[in-house]
């Protein structure tokens, strides 16, 4: 196996890892059903998210955290919303998915970034009292492409 290289990677990486994703039977219906998630048009948006974690690419400029501030308060989860065992089936099914594909240095990046950026989501959005939105800059003047949580 190689490792990950390039955008044509990340991009069979991202797809691979939400055709499993979808078909999850916990985490599955949180795309499909409460998200209703278009796929086509999301992978893009997350090959851009992977790539500047990766890359330092500066492609993604959207906010990640507030999508799942929307998501986690939506009445369809309940009053748990996005809940612990849900970020870590994700994260478990990227990290297979990763070790499925690639192997590497950028491989165990994108398994340790995966796991830094869903204990941070989980944490912020299970911790948040004020209800004031947050972001999430993706390599934002970072070397290393690590993750920066800022306030709005």
């Amino acid at each position: 196996m190689t490792d990950i290289q390039n955008r044509a990677d990340i991009e069979r990486l991202v797809s691979t890892f939400y055709t499993r994703a979808f078909a999850d039977e916990l985490i599955g219906p949180v795309f499909t059903d409460i998200a209703r998630m278009d796929l086509a048009a999301h992978l893009p948006v997350m090959c851009d998210f992977w790539e500047t974690v990766l890359f330092r690419a500066g492609k993604y400029r959207r906010n990640a955290f507030n999508v799942h501030v929307e998501l986690h308060e939506r009445p369809e989860l309940g009053a748990s919303g996005l809940t612990e065992e849900m970020f870590d089936r994700w994260l478990q099914i990227w990290t297979a998915t990763v070790d499925d594909l690639y192997a590497g240095d950028i491989a165990e990046h994108a398994k340790i970034q995966a796991s830094r950026i869903a204990h941070s989501i989980h944490r912020r959005l299970h911790s948040r009292t004020d209800r004031q939105p947050m972001s999430i800059a993706v390599g934002a003047g970072d070397s290393a492409g690590t993750l920066q949580a800022n306030p709005s």
